[in-house]
């Protein structure tokens, strides 16, 4: 029953509402909404991260037969076609089908890695199968007196640089060899028997050596393939 002179309480009617008071709540509703559709993507809603694809592993070129590993960025430079070398390594080509220089040189790579190691550690039968006979011969040599007199070499390869074809010749017998130049950082030092440092250092050293391999073109019988046949230092 209304009393005189107040207003209805019970009249909610809208236009007896503050406009402010209706403003602020219809825009509270549509705050409340709005984070709750952003809190629910990102929360209960988020769609499961999808699994991204594994990068492929290439494999490296096939050698003589052998996979070799590839490789680790080291820059290679080989002579173009019109000069002297270049028309040698093409004349290797034409007689040698299957040889490519960009893949010989990473044969090189790997040849270069297993020699200098299986030097340091005396492993006589990589060595073996790596090498000429004569240049066999030449580091069986140095390993026999290196171990008569209780002397030990540390080598550590840390990288290969650079490599780059030198030189090319063909002999009369149907060999091929080509001249390398190859730069690597290693730790390469000779110790006494008693651990005194003789030579070299025990620390990071760049090295430039040249290497020249070899091999019979044409054969396919075993021991045909390209081998150490002399090395130098630059």
């Amino acid at each position: 029953m209304p009393v005189d002179g107040m207003d209805n309480p019970m009249d909610f009617s809208l236009d007896r509402l503050p406009v402010d008071i209706v403003l602020f709540a219809l825009v509270a509703g549509f705050l409340v909404l709005r984070l709750r559709s952003v809190l629910g993507r990102r929360v209960g809603l988020q769609a499961a991260p999808q699994p991204q694809p594994r990068p492929v592993e290439r494999p490296g070129p096939v050698i003589e037969g052998r996979p070799v590993p590839p490789t680790a960025g080291a820059k290679i430079d080989i002579p173009t076609p019109e000069t002297r070398v270049g028309q040698i390594l093409t004349q290797i080509r034409q007689r040698e089908t299957t040889f490519d220089a960009a893949d010989f040189l990473r044969g090189v790579e790997t040849a270069f890695r297993q020699i200098i190691l299986a030097y340091a550690a005396g492993d006589r039968a990589t060595l073996k199968d790596c090498l000429t006979a004569d240049a066999y011969a030449a580091f069986d040599g140095a390993i026999t007196t290196r171990e008569g007199t209780g002397e030990k070499q540390h080598t550590e390869l840390r990288a290969i640089d650079s490599l780059a074809i030198l030189d090319a010749q063909l002999q009369p017998d149907g060999r091929a060899a080509v001249e390398v130049k190859v730069v690597s950082d290693q730790v390469n030092y000779v110790t006494d028997k008693d651990g005194a440092v003789l030579s070299g250092a025990d620390a990071v050293t760049e090295f430039s050596d040249l290497w020249v391999f070899e091999r019979l073109l044409g054969a396919n019988m075993s021991g045909a393939a390209w081998r150490l046949s002399s090395a130098r230092s630059a």
